[in-house]
């Protein structure tokens, strides 16, 4: 069955918010960042792609279809984020969120668990992803990605990896001979239902129902294959999980938590760290495991394995990353048949 991407009307997700772009009104060679002119920051990135390899035909045509584009509304881009995170994860995963990541899996279970097994990723996390970057597919781009990331790299602060991920862009398009307008992404330059950068959805896109072309933006086989390709070259263990909420002393030394601090489940329990429920922990020395205490010791307590570490490398924010993990627990509490 081929699964092509579900429309979720009415998602109603805290924190949604919407965009738009439009090109600039000065034409690209009157517009200036300073000294230099958008066409003369083009002219630098065609000649980046040319001593990066690719064709003159591939530049001439990505080149002449390049527009300025500039952000023009971004309803909370200023909006304050809850300094807890018993404030922070009720917005981030609503219970619509939930409810629709569930219905979600329900309607393609057998697919999804058939490329989890292939890429060695348990598919809820795949899923958790989704929610919490694309909202499950409801942002996954429709501007022009070369177009984005050039206007978006002009003059910023981020230039040296817009630069990074425009090349990667070209030769993507170079090798693959697809349409401009094909590569296409959200205003901060993020593509299809992962959120892929340019670089890594050239590294770790994954034709998943093998029709020819890589579709992450409205194919599902193709965005659950890449995700969960891209997981699984971080190393993703589909034996083990994320971690758990646990109990600590009220006196435990701060200096324990972090991600950098590795204990056994024994040197842990020696310490004084429980189960949330107060039980011991697992009794096995096989596994090297981190404390971590976002908003400190009257917070939440977690102790965490190497694949929170994986998406940890991904993404900076504790409030984030345990924000997807507890989407992943939502989908998979209570099994769905």
């Amino acid at each position: 069955m081929l699964l092509k991407k579900i429309v979720l009307v009415s998602l109603g997700l805290s924190g949604l918010f919407f965009v738009t772009f439009s090109p600039a009104s000065q034409s690209e060679g009157s517009y200036q960042q300073g000294e230099l002119s958008f066409t003369t920051y083009l002219d630098g990135l065609k000649q980046q792609g040319r001593e990066a390899g690719v064709s003159e035909k591939t530049l001439n045509i990505a080149f002449s279809q390049m527009k300025l584009f500039k952000k023009a509304v971004i309803n909370d881009e200023n909006k304050a984020l809850p300094e807890k995170f018993a404030e922070y994860l009720p917005e981030s995963v609503p219970e619509t969120l939930v409810e629709q990541s569930r219905a979600l899996f329900k309607a393609h279970k057998e697919e999804f668990e058939r490329l989890g097994k292939q890429y060695g990723v348990q598919p809820r996390f795949v899923l958790a992803l989704w929610g919490l970057t694309s909202h499950l597919g409801e942002d996954v781009g429709d501007y022009p990605a070369l177009s984005v990331i050039a206007s978006n790299g002009y003059g910023a602060k981020r230039n040296a990896l817009d630069r990074i991920d425009f090349i990667a862009g070209l030769k993507w398009l170079d090798r693959s001979k697809a349409e401009f307008n094909q590569l296409r992404s959200n205003w901060k330059g993020e593509l299809g239902y992962p959120h892929f950068s340019v670089e890594e959805f050239a590294r770790y896109g994954v034709d998943g129902n093998q029709d020819g072309q890589i579709d992450i933006w409205q194919d599902l086989h193709d965005a659950f294959a890449s995700t969960a390709n891209y997981l699984s070259q971080q190393g993703w263990d589909e034996k083990s999980t994320w971690g758990r909420q646990v109990q600590v002393p009220a006196n435990i030394d701060s200096e324990l938590s972090g991600l950098e601090i590795h204990k056994t489940f024994d040197e842990w329990q020696a310490i004084g760290v429980r189960r949330f429920d107060g039980s011991d922990l697992p009794n096995r020395s096989d596994m090297q495991v981190s404390l971590i205490m976002p908003d400190g010791v009257n917070g939440r307590k977690y102790l965490v394995y190497d694949n929170y570490r994986i998406l940890s490398q991904r993404y900076a924010s504790a409030y984030f990353v345990l924000s997807l993990t507890y989407l992943s627990e939502r989908i998979k509490y209570p099994e769905i048949q």
